[in-house]
């Protein structure tokens, strides 16, 4: 990489996991043991990279997210911003609390919880090349792109569609040009990608992870905790 890059990491767990169900934060669900976000913080404090993390959450959920950070004796959280009404002015106001040193923003899903050090290190060395670079999988199923009615209207070459995850690390200056460009047009964006793209800057693909799921409903909970015993017999 040359010179190490300032890697802010902005953990976005601000969600309000309606589709969970439960009346909990699904980051606070328990997966083998402990709440789901202590696997996604643990994956950014072991990755050499990243200089510091900032969590995103509820005002509400601040003082538990605080307890689990200090019970779980992790040293790179420096901060804990306040969520937004979307998720651009989440991750917006977990920059404003990252450090001024930060040369990258790591931006990151606080439910995708089974990403590991070995691909958040991938997408940073991506986006020190490209200046923006996220993690990604080919689509496995056929995809349809429907009209008003409900009917096809066509089918897509597979070969060229992915399914695009997180971690989507950028340059600093890049990102900070694109939220300005996106308040000057009155958008806003659900993915931090399609931010940066209205720019007309490119996005490397870096190949993510099938395991790199999203916590969205009662049956992911199940397969995360899967993959967790999975790892833990690999490296018996």
């Amino acid at each position: 990489m040359g010179q190490t890059p300032y890697v802010s990491a902005i953990l976005v767990a601000a969600g309000a996991s309606t589709r969970m169900g439960g009346g909990v934060n699904k980051q606070l669900m328990p997966i083998h043991g402990k709440p789901a976000l202590y696997y996604t913080i643990k994956a950014f404090e072991d990755t050499d990279a990243v200089r510091e993390i900032v969590l995103v959450c509820r005002r509400q959920e601040a003082g538990a997210f605080a307890q689990l950070v200090k019970k779980s004796g992790f040293q790179k959280v420096k901060a804990f911003a306040t969520g937004g009404a979307t998720r651009q002015e989440s991750v917006i106001s977990g920059i404003a609390s990252a450090s001024a040193q930060a040369d990258y923003f790591a931006i990151h899903d606080g439910a995708r919880c089974m990403v590991t050090p070995q691909l958040i290190e991938q997408v940073i060395r991506d986006a020190v090349e490209h200046r923006a670079a996220t993690a990604a999988v080919p689509v496995k199923d056929t995809i349809k792109v429907s009209d008003s009615e409900g009917f096809v209207w066509g089918t897509p070459r597979r070969s060229v569609l992915w399914a695009v995850q997180t971690p989507q690390i950028f340059e600093k200056t890049l990102y900070m040009q694109a939220v300005a460009e996106a308040r000057k047009k009155g958008a806003d964006y659900t993915d931090d990608c399609q931010l940066v793209e209205q720019l007309g800057a490119r996005v490397h693909l870096c190949m993510g992870s099938y395991e790199n799921n999203k916590l969205t409903t009662s049956e992911d909970l199940a397969l995360a905790e899967q993959i967790l015993k999975k790892r833990e017999e690999a490296v018996r």
